[in-house]
């Protein structure tokens, strides 16, 4: 990483990642908090890059992004077999606990969005018993739409304005969380957003993440499965199988043309 904060990126499935290990991505995000730069960070999985696939405008959201980071095995299998392998999975739900304890080694101020009812408050008590001298700024838990409208946002606009908060974890479904972002961050320039899905729930207790083994197998999707095989079945069996098997099988797609080479170094 340079002086100016610029890293090496790789295209795949439509999408430009950032080849940071989890480590450099809280270095860059440190750095930038000090020279009072914010930013937004997706970590999208197969779901998301097979979507992002067939719809235009997701794939320009996600481009306004400042790091996006791989969150599953089977991107970095593709990164593999296309010949730039990315460094290793950044997981959302990983990443939001790092930048908790970030906050607290630095004095920085954290904001709680979204996480259903009750569960960004439980996310904070537990990020307090684990880190004393953590800043809650505030949280919030207002309901979203999937295309959220002004008067959705309006409240955690000015929650987020009230708060000041250097780093804000937003735990909803995405997209509609991605959105929220997009929505809210020119009413906090300053603060680096990281859309962590079901990490709010994760941080919290509420709800088990798979065993270390299974993620390092690309299997966190079975165990998931299994606890919300209703929600989860056709998504992940129907949808997100064919998805990672094109995306395995086809590496020569996701390599960048002649005049677009990765600047992997």
């Amino acid at each position: 990483m340079t002086d100016d904060g610029a890293h090496p990126t790789l295209p795949l499935g439509g999408l430009r990642f950032s080849a940071l290990t989890s480590r450099q991505v809280l270095e860059h995000v440190s750095d930038a908090l000090v020279r009072g730069r914010g930013g937004w960070i997706v970590t999208p999985n197969v779901d998301i890059l097979r979507r992002t696939a067939a719809d235009p405008q997701l794939r320009a959201l996600y481009a306004t992004a400042d790091l996006v980071l791989a969150d599953g095995q089977p991107l970095l299998w593709a990164s593999r077999l296309a010949g730039c392998p990315l460094p290793e999975r950044v997981a959302g739900a990983d990443l939001a606990g790092q930048l908790a304890a970030l906050g607290a080694a630095r004095g920085r101020r954290l904001f709680l969005l979204g996480g259903g009812p009750g569960v960004a408050a439980a996310a904070a008590r537990a990020l307090a018993r684990r880190h004393p001298s953590l800043v809650l700024a505030g949280l919030a838990s207002p309901w979203f739409s999937e295309y959220p409208t002004e008067g959705e946002l309006a409240a955690a606009r000015r929650a987020l304005v009230d708060a000041r908060p250097d780093l804000v974890l937003v735990g909803l479904s995405s997209p509609k969380q991605d959105r929220v972002v997009v929505a809210l961050r020119r009413w906090a320039p300053r603060a680096w957003f990281l859309g962590c899905g079901a990490g709010l729930a994760f941080l919290s207790g509420r709800r088990r993440r798979a065993p270390h083994w299974a993620q390092k197998l690309g299997l966190e999707w079975l165990f998931r499965l299994a606890q919300e095989p209703r929600r989860l079945g056709r998504r992940y069996l129907l949808e997100d199988l064919p998805g990672a098997r094109r995306l395995l099988l086809r590496p020569w797609r996701n390599a960048p043309a002649s005049d677009e080479r990765p600047v992997l170094h």
